[in-house]
């Protein structure tokens, strides 16, 4: 009977403030110095996030820094607080990628090509994969890995998930997740499968833009919600929503505030009771129209338990609070979602108590291991015709990549730079902040006056990117491979990245040029396809070798 009470009449106003609070997630950064913020428009002051975290805010979101960093930072966040708080991090490919010192593995989509030679191996890899990944990020003080991706990457030109699924086919990609998550969970951290109902076919990033899709209910079925139902089975703590229109299932809102796709699909159609949090309300496909108080509110009232990074927090908290004291939103429905964020919150707690200990384990260990799996993940992933480069002399390393700030993949001492540089070779940049060397003709792409008559190698470092607005398609690619090769100037080429694009390029690519990929773009990749590429460590051994004959893709 009290559930129907009025909420001011169960807590006062400072009361009811606190409670809703504990369903927001605030972003930090991993440096404990306000200073250090690489990204202060999204990342909190320490004044502001001691201020969020006494207010009742339950969650921060995290990333930067080294694995100390975050290791002291969770800690004085945890300190800033009444209340057990849930720490996460969007490290899909390990906590290296966010935090460095800590290992970075290769995108999921290399265990969806993997599976397609050896189904059981690569279920084995997942499975490992989610350890290594639960195993750090414990380690680190995260309690909440945002991953798996369950996107099935049906559009090969997505422009956001692309190589962070692990693979464009429903099935393979629903036992991946499982094998991933059966490791993830084993070490006492809580998973989030996302990005519900499935972001694989959209052909525009969300950060940026609402993509639009036609998907019915029959489609979605048939693709899209196969690895969500497979985890869901198995044992899922949290499901992050997707910020996209489904035109003919809720033609006016967003799948993220969307009654019809949170509690008509998720919560009833398919039976998911663990917690439902928002992808960061911050981006374009939400922000560009719903102001931060409209959209929190909105998203609960659709059946969000936790809301990401609300442009202003206290709005969004102010207006859930208003429209439960005056009675528009039922206090149970306050009361649902803490209970179910508290369930989540009960399980870590049990896991601390018969989980996995580091006790028995090194933190050192742990990160020696992980080095370990990712050097043997990029061993298995790393593709090459076998052709070793020879005349290469007063040649030029051109190198591509979508953004060259915040890229952390590439610095002046990167073996992509540095090992061609030991060869003699001159080192070019193209990138989004510089000067254009290609031409919009396809018949004459590359400017190659700036070259003068030197041969080139061409180093491209293409994937899904966020929040990069130009991106070369495939077809311009496959026109600059022809010309390089009609003017007898292409001496070698590498993709780092997506496989869709090496796809393509290959099978315009003459046999006799030597030719590598890897899905992995982190140093250690570059490193080892360097090395063979020019014959400096005749030692290694790639376990997926091709010609032209033998061409094995997954679409």
């Amino acid at each position: 009977m009290i559930l129907w009470s009025s909420p001011l009449t169960l807590y006062t106003r400072s009361e009811l403030i606190n409670k809703v609070a504990e369903l927001f997630i605030v972003r930090a950064s991993g440096y404990g110095l306000d200073s250090l913020r690489k990204y202060p428009q999204w990342e909190l002051s320490n004044n502001e996030l001691t201020r969020l975290l006494a207010k009742g805010v339950g969650g921060v979101i995290l990333y930067g820094g080294t694995i100390l960093d975050i290791k002291n930072r969770t800690q004085q966040l945890k300190s800033w607080s009444h209340k057990q708080i849930l720490l996460c991090a969007d490290v899909e490919e390990g906590v290296g990628q966010r935090f460095e010192g800590a290992t970075w593995l290769v995108p999921p989509m290399a265990l969806g090509l993997r599976f397609l030679k050896s189904a059981q191996e690569a279920i084995a890899f997942a499975e490992r994969y989610g350890e290594v990944v639960g195993e750090q990020a414990r380690s680190c003080g995260l309690n909440w890995v945002l991953a798996p991706v369950c996107d099935i990457n049906t559009n090969p030109e997505n422009p956001v998930i692309n190589m962070r699924a692990w693979g464009d086919d429903p099935h393979s990609v629903a036992q991946l997740v499982c094998a991933f998550n059966k490791g993830l969970s084993s070490q006492g951290v809580l998973s989030c499968a996302k990005h519900f109902p499935g972001h694989g076919d959209t052909s525009c990033d969300s950060h940026l833009l609402l993509p639009i899709l036609e998907h019915d209910f029959s489609r979605l079925e048939e693709i899209e919600l196969v690895p969500f139902k497979a985890l869901i089975k198995q044992g899922l703590n949290s499901v992050m929503t997707a910020h996209l229109l489904l035109q003919k299932i809720d033609n006016k809102f967003p799948a993220t505030l969307s009654e019809k796709i949170l509690s008509n699909l998720l919560r009833k159609r398919i039976g998911f009771n663990g917690l439902i949090v928002t992808d960061a309300l911050v981006m374009k496909a939400i922000s560009q129209k719903y102001s931060s108080s409209e959209a929190a509110l909105m998203a609960f009232k659709a059946g969000a338990d936790l809301i990401m990074m609300p442009e202003n927090p206290d709005e969004a908290i102010n207006a859930i609070v208003n429209s439960l004291s005056n009675g528009s939103i039922p206090i149970e429905r306050l009361h649902q979602s803490l209970e179910r964020r508290q369930n989540e919150i009960m399980k870590l707690n049990e896991c601390k108590l018969h989980g996995p200990s580091d006790s028995f384990k090194s933190s050192s260990k742990i990160f020696e291991e992980g080095y370990k799996f990712s050097d043997q993940l990029i061993n298995l992933s790393i593709q090459t015709n076998n052709i070793k480069l020879k005349d290469f002399k007063g040649a030029v390393n051109l190198i591509r990549v979508d953004k060259i700030f915040s890229n952390p993949f590439l610095n002046e001492f990167s073996p992509a730079l540095s090992i061609p540089r030991s060869f003699g070779l001159d080192n070019i940049i193209s990138h989004n902040m510089a000067p254009d060397i290609f031409n919009n003709d396809l018949n004459s792409p590359l400017k190659t006056n700036i070259f003068g008559d030197k041969k080139i190698i061409l180093q491209l470092f293409m994937r899904g990117n966020p929040f990069v607005e130009k991106i070369y398609s495939k077809d311009f690619w496959i026109s600059v491979i022809k010309y390089l090769q009609s003017e007898s100037r292409l001496l070698a080429l590498l993709v780092y990245g997506s496989f869709y694009v090496w796809e393509s390029l290959f099978d315009v690519l003459d046999s006799s040029i030597p030719a590598l990929y890897s899905p992995g773009q982190m140093s250690l990749a570059q490193k080892k396809a360097l090395e063979y590429l020019f014959n400096e460590n005749s030692s290694n051994e790639f376990s997926l070798t091709i010609s032209n004959s033998e061409v094995e893709f997954t679409n």
